[in-house]
């Protein structure tokens, strides 16, 4: 990936925070199995700042869409109280396979991780978890030939756990599609590889008390476009309704001058 490749998926800059625009695959930093990450390549985000910015979260490998970043230490200290206290609004879609009995509703299920030497680990429903809480709703319902009846999600994570939405769908009966881990089907009858089918669509962010939250949205991966097409979604250009009526939506960052840390 090079600096004008990531430059070219920001979706919101100022003087506290980067929104990017995570492309699947790619790991947000390093980890034991080595190989590309999107922080190695934080040094071309600097626009001027004396350091590179820092994860204010983290989206799992394959899951593409809107990332925050802090620009400096103040501001990623800022972000973590937001994401811890809930105040953050995610918004994911997702294709999933089969689908939920119903039209919308919640889950709310703690999670723990659990680990064993055949399979490695993966989050689990357990009553000594953390608590998770996901709200959903459906956008469309459909069928794929070769995979077979397929829904498309709107989801809203209450909180922050690790695979929450993919252990939530499954528990809903509707894994997310292409996910290897909690049965989504990874691969089409012919043996091609599906990619994960989830996306962060949406977030947004009240960075700062005086100004109006500042809402993100990122399009849908390539990968993503044909299932949610043909659950009734009508493409980027008239698919504008997902922020907030009351909330900012950022144009793509340009190479403006950066306002001063902390502005």
């Amino acid at each position: 990936m090079t600096p004008l490749d990531l430059e070219s998926r920001l979706l919101h800059r100022d003087g506290l925070m980067l929104i990017l625009d995570k492309p699947a695959g790619v790991a947000v930093h390093a980890g034991p199995g080595g190989g590309d990450n999107l922080e190695r390549h934080f040094e071309a985000l600097r626009f001027g700042l004396p350091r590179p910015p820092a994860l204010a979260h983290r989206l799992d490998r394959d899951t593409s869409g809107c990332l925050v970043l802090g620009r400096h230490p103040k501001a990623l200290r800022k972000l973590g109280i937001l994401f811890q206290d809930g105040r953050v609004k995610k918004t994911y879609w997702a294709a999933v396979l089969g689908g939920p009995a119903g039209d919308g509703g919640s889950v709310d299920a703690a999670l723990a991780k659990r680990s064993d030497a055949r399979r490695g680990w993966r989050m689990i429903v357990a009553e000594d978890g953390q608590k998770a809480v996901t709200e959903w709703r459906v956008l469309g319902r459909a069928s794929l030939p070769g995979i077979g009846p397929i829904a498309f999600l709107e989801l809203n994570p209450l909180t922050g756990r690790t695979h929450q939405i993919r252990v939530h769908c499954q528990l809903l009966g509707c894994p997310v599609l292409g996910d290897p881990v909690y049965g989504g089907k990874p691969q089409t009858p012919e043996g091609q590889a599906l990619a994960l089918h989830l996306h962060s669509r949406s977030i947004t962010v009240p960075i700062q008390a005086s100004k109006p939250p500042v809402t993100a949205v990122a399009p849908v991966p390539p990968h993503m476009r044909a299932a949610l097409a043909a659950c009734g979604w009508a493409g980027e250009a008239v698919s504008t309704a997902d922020a907030p009526a009351d909330a900012p939506v950022s144009p793509p960052a340009t190479p403006a001058a950066s306002p001063a840390p902390g502005a």
